[in-house]
């Protein structure tokens, strides 16, 4: 297997985070309560609006994504000699480097003001700030498993999904029929892992027949249909306060037909992206956004978070989140995205050229 790079797989990875970036700026709705703010999005006041989810919950799509990443990226190493745990070692340290130098400072400052300040609420606010990390953490753990992974896939080939999709399944059903909830948290693994193992089977996918992307599609849409509609799962992919549990946390066996669905999209549309992404203008993008994508997802949090702080300030904290959704919020929403940007855009110019510097 080559080293060459797919477009169309480094399309899917930045599309996949830019779409949790633009959720995150768009559609996050401040609730400031004494104890400090907490989150929700107009899933909590429209009905029906959560069916959207099943596209734009994308986080199973990018775990798959990550598999035959780190499958193609992993033999390219091991061609030009490189040891897998070498190869572990830096990818990991890619990943956890930044991510840990934005706790630390978040941490640091929150304590500080905190402090200063007397504001009781600042632990609050960097949770809110630091907590999509939670979705690195579980990459993380998914690079460090690589072995354990490429011996399944090796050994078992499409078995070790199949089991993967058990354990899921018989957790729920430990989990709802039998009140085992703490048991709940291996689907953590089991979920993500399956994700990540799906992607190992990219290629082959690309060279089966049409009409197994298909029927990954309509598989896919039948389970979550029959799961949803069953009562025993929310329609949504993210959490909505006042729903009796998160398909996402920990991860409900509903998530593995969201995969199987999420794969079989991504490849009936993708002999009419990759034409697309053969021209120019669409390669220049995609290398652009594949480029910034990390982190953009790594600070954009940190540029909303000072967004916002200084929506307040100028304003004098007369500025109310926690509204029913209208016409106007609506409307609103390019300005909600538009100052995050601003923000986080001097963010990774920063870490670009402090990385840069650092590498020179």
């Amino acid at each position: 297997m080559s080293g060459k790079r797919e477009v169309y797989i480094d399309w899917l990875r930045a599309v996949s985070l830019v779409v949790v970036v633009l959720w995150h700026w768009a559609f996050t709705i401040l609730r400031w309560s004494p104890g400090g703010p907490s989150p929700t999005n107009p899933l909590g006041f429209l009905s029906g609006l959560w069916i959207f989810t099943w596209l734009l919950q994308v986080m199973p799509l990018f775990f798959y994504v990550g598999g035959y990443a780190h499958l193609v990226s992993w033999e390219h190493a091991r061609e030009n000699g490189i040891g897998l745990i070498r190869y572990i070692y830096s990818h990991v340290r890619q990943l956890i480097v930044p991510a840990a130098a934005l706790v630390v400072t978040w941490v640091v400052l929150g304590t500080v003001l905190g402090s200063l300040f007397n504001l009781g609420w600042m632990h609050n606010a960097v949770m809110l700030v630091i907590s999509p990390l939670w979705f690195l953490a579980v990459y993380v753990a998914l690079i460090v498993l690589l072995p354990v992974s490429l011996w399944l896939h090796r050994r078992f080939d499409v078995l070790a999904l199949v089991w993967l999709g058990g354990i899921a399944l018989v957790v729920d059903v430990l989990r709802f029929r039998f009140g085992l909830t703490r048991l709940a948290w291996i689907n953590m693994a089991a979920v993500w892992m399956l994700a990540h193992q799906a992607g190992f089977f990219y290629r082959r996918l690309v060279d089966a027949p049409r009409r197994i992307d298909l029927s990954l599609l309509w598989t896919g849409l039948f389970a979550l249909f029959g799961l949803v509609f069953s009562g025993l799962y929310p329609g949504s992919m993210v959490g909505i306060p006042g729903d009796r549990l998160s398909n996402m946390a920990p991860p409900t066996f509903v998530i593995v037909a969201l995969l199987a669905f999420q794969i079989g999209v991504a490849e009936v549309f993708r002999p009419s992206m990759e034409r697309r992404l053969a021209r120019q203008g669409w390669h220049r993008f995609t290398e652009l956004m594949n480029r910034f994508a990390l982190p953009l997802f790594l600070f954009h949090t940190t540029g909303m978070a000072l967004a916002r702080a200084v929506l307040y300030f100028v304003f004098e904290g007369r500025i109310v989140d926690d509204r029913t959704p209208d016409l106007v919020w609506w409307l609103e929403r390019p300005i909600a995205v538009l100052g995050p940007l601003l923000f986080t855009v001097p963010v990774i110019a920063l870490f670009s050229w402090r990385r840069g510097r650092r590498a020179s």
